[in-house]
């Protein structure tokens, strides 16, 4: 399921691990430390990574330590604006579409290569969406963001957004089977960047076996991955537990100011402050909370914009007095969602109102708006024969996520206020990786802490993703307007018109937190990224998309 790729992307440290050891290069780095070296005098920057990426072929991989470090090693057509989550030209410096917006034509640079010095042409733009679509059922199994954004592949003959893509001089002609809001925002997601086919072929990149944690990586992926970004992979080297990435000195647009990038892998978050303050990193991201104050003092904390929600989700599969709107209604109205963010969540974070951000397409500014009211809540629940009834309320433990740092906290605080309007509530805990995602997605849990980070500024990223499927996490389609919330989500999608577009999404929003409330949005939180005082240039994004090759180093 779409919502699955995000809510494993940092616990994956451990495995990832393994599943680079036994290819990566064991030599030791002979630099003294974080930014006191390069031969170009740009220096190093050493950031402290909370786990290893999966691998270094973006296609096949869905976890953030991945795309933190494949990033910088490719382009994608189009990118995200520094400091936003609106998209921008990159490989391709201008696009159209046709009316029917199923025909899109992309104008790309000229003179731009590939690492190994293929050049990167319309040829190589189509060969790239050819490689993607003809995957075998393997490689759909371990490339999760093409099922999940296009669908299916030629070979298993299952239904696509994609159609074709036609090489033209220094164009690319891509057609789609049907309308999407995403596309091409899509096209700015790390798992389409575009590779070198020459590099690609020659060390077998589509040569992916297996499932799940049992899945074989081929060598391209393991390797030698072949972009045409700032930088090139130098090594990876398990017995430090570092990946070193060095300047690509033909980068086609503005080249990296340092020498070389390295990531070093502190899965503990105290671990990685401890590393700061010695001088061992030049910095780390999804610091706690509690620690910006003290961060702040001796370091650089940057505050990234929140694109993401909080927000607990109901199933009256598990709990049918969860059925009746007024009894979802009574709980929402009897969480104090304003003192929850002012004492559990950082700085800057504020309540939500509806499951996706205001800076979203889409979002309706004048919705019903619930305010905290303990005795409304009671009130309502007589009202709907649910005094004092008794609900499970799950939260994850051995986790933190940007919109949820202390996933305790958050479940103390909701607890203490429906016990206030007397319900009984009956904690529930798994490991966010150990049962927790597995058993939300089964239908167990009545009511659970999750929430999203935006990967493109659609509200089909947030809402469209949430409840288009009849099943999904919140379970609509128990509920008699599941089908139709599905229906208007798609037919949103499927709209051409920008300003119409815009409007049912509006009308969606509104009737998503009135008619139909599937789930109760809690909060939005912006999450911190940290350096110490000699590192510049670097502009946090709400997507966590930072781009290093504008990093300096004082000396």
């Amino acid at each position: 399921m779409k919502v699955n790729r995000k809510a494993a992307a940092v616990a994956a440290a451990s495995a990832a691990v393994l599943a680079l050891a036994s290819c990566a290069s064991s030599d030791r780095d002979s630099g003294s430390g974080s930014s006191s070296g390069g031969g170009g005098g740009g220096g190093t920057l050493t950031f402290g990574a909370a786990g290893a990426p999966a691998v270094f072929d973006p296609f096949y991989a869905s976890d953030g330590e991945t795309f933190r470090v494949t990033r910088q090693l490719y382009d994608t057509l189009v990118m995200f604006k520094p400091g936003t989550a609106d998209m921008t030209p990159a490989l391709a410096e201008s696009w159209n579409n046709s009316p029917d917006g199923k025909t899109w034509t992309f104008n790309l640079r000229s003179g731009v290569k590939f690492s190994d010095g293929t050049a990167l042409d319309a040829t190589a733009v189509c060969k790239n969406f050819e490689r993607w679509y003809n995957q075998t059922a393997d490689g759909l199994a371990g490339a999760e963001y093409w099922s999940s954004n296009f669908g299916g592949s030629k070979v298993t003959k299952e239904p696509s957004l994609y159609k074709s893509c036609t090489p033209t001089s220094n164009k690319v002609v891509v057609q789609l089977n049907r309308v999407t809001s995403k596309f091409p925002s899509v096209l700015g997601l790390p798992s389409f960047s575009i590779q070198s086919p020459t590099a690609m072929d020659k060390y077998k990149a589509n040569d992916l076996k297996g499932k799940g944690e049992g899945i074989a990586y081929p060598e391209y992926a393991k390797s030698h991955p072949t972009g045409s970004g700032p930088f090139t992979l130098e090594k990876y080297d398990t017995a430090n537990q570092t990946i070193t990435l060095k300047r690509n000195a033909n980068y086609w647009g503005d080249k990296a100011k340092i020498d070389k990038l390295v990531f070093k892998i502190i899965p503990n978050e105290s671990s990685r402050k401890q590393a700061l303050e010695a001088g061992e990193i030049d910095g780390y991201d999804f610091p706690n909370p509690a620690d910006w104050n003290s961060l702040k003092q001796n370091n650089d904390l940057k505050v990234r914009p929140a694109f993401n929600v909080l927000y607990l989700g109901l199933n009256a599969k598990a709990n049918p007095k969860l059925k009746d709107l007024k009894v979802r209604q009574a709980l929402m109205t009897a969480i104090n969602r304003p003192q929850l963010v002012k004492s559990q969540l950082p700085e800057g974070a504020k309540v939500a109102d509806e499951f996706m951000p205001d800076t979203v397409d889409g979002y309706n500014t004048s919705p019903t708006k619930y305010t905290y009211d303990v005795n409304k809540a009671k009130q309502m629940l007589q009202q709907a024969g649910a005094a004092g009834m008794q609900i499970e309320l799950w939260y994850p433990s051995e986790v933190s996520r940007p919109y949820m740092p202390n996933p305790q906290k958050i479940f103390d605080a909701i607890k203490k206020d429906w016990e206030a309007a007397g319900l009984k509530v009956k904690p529930v805990t798994k490991p966010w990786n150990g049962g927790y995602l597995d058993a939300v997605d089964n239908g167990d849990a009545s009511s659970f802490l999750l929430g999203w980070t935006g990967d493109y500024n659609t509200a089909d990223n947030f809402i469209g993703t949430f409840f288009t499927e009849t099943t999904n996490r919140f379970q609509t389609g128990q509920y008699p307007w599941g089908k139709q919330l599905s229906a208007e989500l798609t037919k949103a999608d499927s709209t051409v018109d920008e300003a119409d577009r815009t409007a049912q999404y509006k009308t969606i929003n509104n009737k998503l937190v009135t008619e139909y409330l599937p789930g109760l949005p809690i909060s939005h939180s912006p999450p911190a990224i940290v350096f110490n005082k000699k590192v510049s240039g670097i502009t946090p994004s709400p997507l966590t998309d930072e781009r290093y090759n504008y990093a300096e180093i004082k000396k």
